[in-house]
This record gives structure tokens, sequence and C-alpha cells, in this order.
């Protein structure tokens, strides 16, 4: 699922980011764009057929620019590999300034998500599409 540099992208989800989300700094909590990467990760598993999911890994993450209230946010999704009950997906963030609309790579991730059963053991994917 590698796209060509000038192929345009559809964000996972986009957010608006509010002044409930930052820390005493002024800008928004680490911990705010953690959680919108694992949503937007789930979400390209979820379009791959996926139903219960559990998260068990994510990379490193490195902030490399803040995020500021105001800022519309898009995290970006990819799969990156595929498993027997495993999924690994790329997340790209992005922060579109809400004074001059200039974009920047606030940081990315690399997710890893299992497939589970009811009974919360590992589960098969389904059937690629």
């Amino acid at each position: 699922m590698t796209r060509t540099p000038d192929e345009p992208r559809d964000a996972a989800i986009r957010v608006l980011m509010m002044p409930r989300d930052t820390n005493h700094h002024g800008t928004i909590f680490g911990g705010v764009i953690l959680s919108y990467i694992d949503q937007a990760g789930a979400v390209a598993a979820i379009r791959l057929g996926c139903t219960r999911l559990v998260t068990v890994a994510m990379d490193r993450i490195v902030f490399n620019e803040p995020v500021y209230v105001g800022d519309l946010v898009s995290f970006y999704a990819e799969l990156i590999s595929r498993g027997r009950t495993s999924v690994r997906v790329r997340v790209t963030v992005e922060a579109e300034r809400r004074d001059d609309g200039h974009r920047v790579q606030v940081t990315e991730a690399e997710v890893t998500y299992v497939q589970i059963d009811p009974q919360g053991r590992p589960a098969p994917l389904p059937a690629s599409p």
C-alpha cells in the first residue's frame, strides 16, 4: 500500500485542537496526540475488515513540532504489513496552523494491532479483499 509522493492522501481522522487538551505551556498534551494515533491506526485496520482489535505495540514517538489550540491535525494511516493475526500500520501526523495554514509534520508512529476472538485470544485476520 505504498503511495507515490504526489498521490493525494485521505486522512483516517482530522481533529480541530481545543483548549481542553492543553498542558501548562499552552500546547496540546502529547498523550492526546497518542490517543488519536491509536484511533487512526485502528481505522486502517477496520478498513481491512478487522472487527475486534487490541493495540499491542506502538513504536518510539518523537514530537518534532508542537500542536497548538486551533490547529487542524490530520492523522494519515497506511498498512505496512499484515500477519496471520496482526497488522502493522504507520500513522503520520500533520498540523495545519490556524494562523497561516502552513502544514508541519508533528510525528509518526508504527502501531501493531491484533485481531482477537470474544475470549480475548488472537484470531485470524479476515481474508484479504
